[in-house]
């Protein structure tokens, strides 16, 4: 089908707009019919996605379905994907059903707590297939609009302070690759944005980037690529979000509904990564060359500050969401590895972290809704009352541990081989977060689920229902799945990212040449 990857990112959008038309009133037929539309347009993007997976060839490193229509002052709708997006795109379109069962107990505007979703849904597809800089900048900042409302308004108590500052930050970081992409519009050789004609604005509307800079038309010197690669550097960092510009994501977990912060830590920290392939490495090789060791000492220094800070958490949220920053470390010293390894690891370990994050802020969305609090001291024995949920929080657990066997410990080790082929040291310090892993982990989850069941407030708690356990049993299947066949993953994004280290060491080698030749 011609128009495949289309159907896909924008049916969600789609439903929405059909929510937002015809669905009238408030009561419980119309809460329950905005329930059941999400959960079939979610569903429905889903089984299409597979479609888009089985045509799919594995062995060709280039972007597939390519979709291209002209667009408006000159810039061109253009879509695809390659064997690096589209496991995000199955990752966005795998969740989201998900995602839509856990709240089916929401009873306050539903109407538009469906359509908030839906919308997200397709900017988050939008991010991952788009072929062209503009719209995938686009894409990249709509999506702060529906998560902000769904903080803002679906929230905690402190939701408005929370939903602000995750806006602000994001919104920030992604205003200097705008700059960025103006600058660039000056450097070809114009110095406005749609006023100067559609051949003009073309310029930056080039095919997506998989080659240096200078390739797409714009050739930038050395000095200013690396201003370029930190404008780019700096949306997609808060975007991950790497330390030291990660304090937005403690908050807005904390204050977000369980659905959320789902999507926030199992998908929308992943297009932070996802640019980073995309842009920095293949765009700028020179920059990311020079910065990488940077790079690979935050993310060394986010791995262990992330985890001491874990380590010292009463709320269950928080401390997940710490661990969260704690493994982005590993995705973007892995990225700067430039490595296959490294690369593969992180992107793996991105995968791999959107079932195991997902996960476990679902397993404290359990306890939440029973008990209305997430301190950890406010829990303990739940063994006791809650087996089938002590099972799978600790299977979770050990997989965000790393117990080899699961997902974890496969991104985790293919992560960690690539770093210590590009920096020993970081390499190691980085190996001490495996340690600290397991201590938080297992620390929470002795509080909360181990022990005698002592508090009276716990003696009458029950065990997960079957919607719940449905919604779990994909996440089990395929945390266990990728831990035991990790070639799953790796098949599909090897040929891809062999292609983008290939390049970026060829655009190492042409400017080290270069650099010789003008000394001579």
């Amino acid at each position: 089908m011609d128009s495949l990857i289309s159907i896909v990112t924008f049916l969600p959008l789609v439903a929405a707009i059909i929510l937002a038309l015809f669905l009238r009133g408030d009561d419980d037929a119309a809460r329950a019919n905005a329930k059941w539309l999400a959960l079939i347009a979610t569903t429905a993007s889903f089984l299409l996605s597979l479609f888009l997976l089985a045509g799919f060839d594995p062995s060709a490193p280039g972007f597939q379905f390519v979709e291209e229509r002209d667009w408006i002052l000159g810039m061109s709708y253009r879509v695809g994907v390659d064997g690096i997006s589209i496991l995000f795109v199955m990752l966005t379109t795998f969740l989201m059903p998900l995602v839509i069962l856990a709240c089916w107990d929401v009873t306050v505007r539903v109407k538009e707590y469906m359509i908030a979703f839906l919308v997200l849904e397709s900017l988050m597809l939008g991010v991952f297939v788009a072929l062209d800089m503009v719209l995938f900048y686009l894409f990249f900042e709509a999506g702060l609009i529906p998560m902000f409302l769904i903080i803002g308004i679906w929230g905690g108590q402190n939701r408005i302070y929370a939903a602000f500052k995750f806006f602000l930050y994001t919104f920030l970081g992604s205003v200097l690759m705008l700059v960025a992409m103006i600058a660039m519009y000056a450097e070809a050789g114009t110095t406005c944005i749609g006023a100067c004609g559609a051949d003009n604005v073309a310029l930056l509307s080039h095919a997506f980037p998989s080659l240096p800079i200078s390739v797409l038309g714009v050739d930038v010197p050395g000095g200013m690529q690396t201003l370029l690669w930190l404008a780019f550097f700096a949306s997609f960092a808060v975007k991950m979000p790497m330390w030291p510009v990660h304090t937005w994501l403690p908050d807005a977990h904390v204050q977000a509904p369980t659905a959320g912060s789902v999507v926030l830590a199992a998908i929308l920290l992943k297009m932070g990564g996802y640019g980073f392939l995309r842009f920095s490495l293949p765009m700028f090789p020179v920059a990311s060359d020079l910065l990488a060791p940077l790079v690979l000492w935050m993310s060394a220094i986010a791995i262990v500050y992330a985890s001491l800070v874990a380590l010292a958490q009463s709320d269950m949220k928080k401390l997940i969401a710490y661990s969260s920053v704690a493994h982005m470390g590993y995705v973007t010293a892995g990225i700067f590895s430039a490595n296959q390894q490294g690369l593969d690891g992180a992107i793996f370990q991105m995968i791999s972290h959107g079932f195991i994050s997902g996960a476990l802020f679902l397993c404290v969305g359990v306890v939440y809704d029973r008990m209305h609090t997430r301190e950890i001291n406010a829990y303990g024995g739940l063994v006791n009352r809650m087996p089938a949920y002590a099972m799978i929080f600790l299977l979770f657990t050990m997989a965000n541990v790393g117990l080899p066997g699961t997902s974890g410990f496969v991104g985790e080790f293919l992560t960690l081989m690539g770093i210590f082929q590009a920096n020993t040291w970081v390499a190691f310090v980085a190996t001490t977060g495996v340690i600290l892993s397991a201590a938080y982990g297992l620390w929470l989850y002795r509080r909360v689920v181990m022990g005698d069941l002592i508090k009276e407030s716990l003696k009458s708690i029950t065990d997960m229902s079957r919607r719940e356990k449905w919604i779990f049993a994909p996440l089990v299947a395929m945390t266990l799945l990728l831990g035991v066949y990790p070639a799953l993953v790796t098949d599909i994004i090897g040929p891809s990212v062999e292609t983008l280290v290939s390049d970026y060491e060829t655009a190492q080698a042409d400017a080290e040449a270069a650099t010789r030749l003008a000394q001579n």
